[in-house]
């Protein structure tokens, strides 16, 4: 997310002024007016935003996990559910919280409420933590009476969001095992081993394959360039990541990020159930099409659909009905949008993309299952071309040398 300047007044016309992380300006907005702030002014900004009780760097200072938010969540329903008031409800909470970092987020809401603001703003007051689609639900689950199960709601998709991350991690720990140790083995074959039968084939003077000559001239470059490469590494590492820190620098690489070989299309499909989910989620809690559509879009992880999503908004807020803004997208695929279209006219659209989130759901898991069946096939291709390199350009010219010797 990019980071945004603001300035705004409080409820008593005070000037405040600060940094706050979000999507867009008016995800920032939303924050604000949750906090109970009035923004005059929202421009993006390479400043770092700056968290609620923060006293400065530390680099050993703990962090909130995800999973933290996700006892929380599911802890405050069930206490919620038993009837137990919500001061009590946060002070038992406080109590039994392992992590000191989600200690200091409680106490902090459990004095903002006692401060007299409301349980959304309170939340808000620390977006590093809660994002806008947390704090929006939280919202309607005050105007409606029904917090208790808006928290079991969030439970749930809290715990659809780490399977997700789970699944995806377990599924590339090998590929990224292997790609490493090749390129360990490369520059070990480069810089040691290359140069040692180097020597051996000058000392017979004998006339070296085309092969050979290519490996002894790339392992002769990096031994002489490797701290120039290491340095350009480095740089290129740090370029990188500054590019994709812009708005519209990590726009564009999460677009090239969907059109990845394998990779692409577990990305589409997993925001896809991000999506349908979250939206199903807002629209059966109450929350109106267009919020439920800004809201979503904060949760699919990804800039460049994101973006798609809030071009619906647009469209949804000049009369267009949600079928013919998916539409517009571009993005969406004739299932989808066909599953929609149904959902807008049976009057159950929230059905219907839960429907939707199952559906991608079920794709991504088997998508995941089989990540490394179809990464396999690559991996041996690219083994198997690393081995017969190395087998022409160094052990093709040692057969030969037995004939230099005899000629000798």
């Amino acid at each position: 997310m990019a980071n945004f300047a603001y300035k705004g007044r409080d409820g008593t016309g005070n000037l405040i002024e600060g940094v706050l992380e979000g999507a867009t300006s008016g995800n920032v907005a939303d924050v604000l007016l949750g906090r109970g702030i009035t923004p005059v002014s929202i421009q993006e900004t390479r400043a770092k935003a700056k968290s609620a009780g923060d006293g400065g760097f530390d680099l050993f200072k703990p962090k909130v996990e995800h999973v933290d938010i996700l006892l929380f969540s599911r802890q405050i329903h069930t206490l919620l559910k038993s009837g137990v008031p919500i001061m009590r409800a946060l002070s038992g909470l406080q109590e039994s919280a392992t992590n000191p970092a989600m200690k200091d987020v409680i106490r902090d809401v459990r004095e903002s409420l006692e401060a007299g603001r409301e349980l959304s703003v309170s939340l808000a007051r620390h977006p590093e933590v809660f994002n806008p689609f947390y704090i929006s639900m939280v919202r309607v689950g005050e105007a409606t009476g029904l917090l208790d199960e808006i928290f079991l709601r969030l439970f749930d998709h809290l715990e659809f969001e780490r399977f997700m991350r789970e699944q995806v991690k377990s599924a590339l720990r090998y590929p990224t095992f292997v790609v490493m140790a090749m390129a360990a083995a490369i520059v070990v074959v480069n810089i040691f081993v290359i140069p040692a039968f180097a020597k051996v084939f000058q000392g017979f003077g004998a006339e070296l394959p085309l092969m050979t000559q290519i490996l002894l001239g790339f392992s002769n470059f990096m031994v002489a360039w490797w701290p120039a490469m290491l340095i350009g590494t480095i740089a290129a590492v740090f370029i990188f990541r500054a590019w994709v820190a812009t708005a519209a620098g990590r726009m564009q690489w999460e677009s090239m990020v969907l059109h990845f070989p394998i990779a692409g299309k577990i990305v589409r499909k997993a925001a896809m159930a991000r999506f349908a989910r979250s939206f199903a989620l807002g629209m059966r809690s109450g929350v109106p099409v267009m919020q439920a559509l800004t809201n979503s879009s904060q949760t699919v992880d990804n800039s460049f659909i994101a973006a798609k999503i809030e071009g619906m908004r647009d469209t949804v807020e000049r009369g267009e009905s949600v079928v013919r803004s998916a539409i517009a997208s571009g993005f969406f695929s004739p299932v989808v949008l066909q599953m929609i279209s149904v959902g807008e006219e049976s009057g159950a659209l929230d059905d219907m993309l839960e429907e939707v989130g199952q559906m991608y759901q079920r794709e991504v898991e088997y998508e995941l299952k089989t990540l490394g069946q179809q990464i396999e096939p690559i991996l041996i291709v690219c083994l198997g071309a690393l081995v017969l390199v190395l087998a022409l350009g160094i052990f093709l010219p040692m057969w030969d040398l037995g004939k230099v010797a005899i000629k000798r």
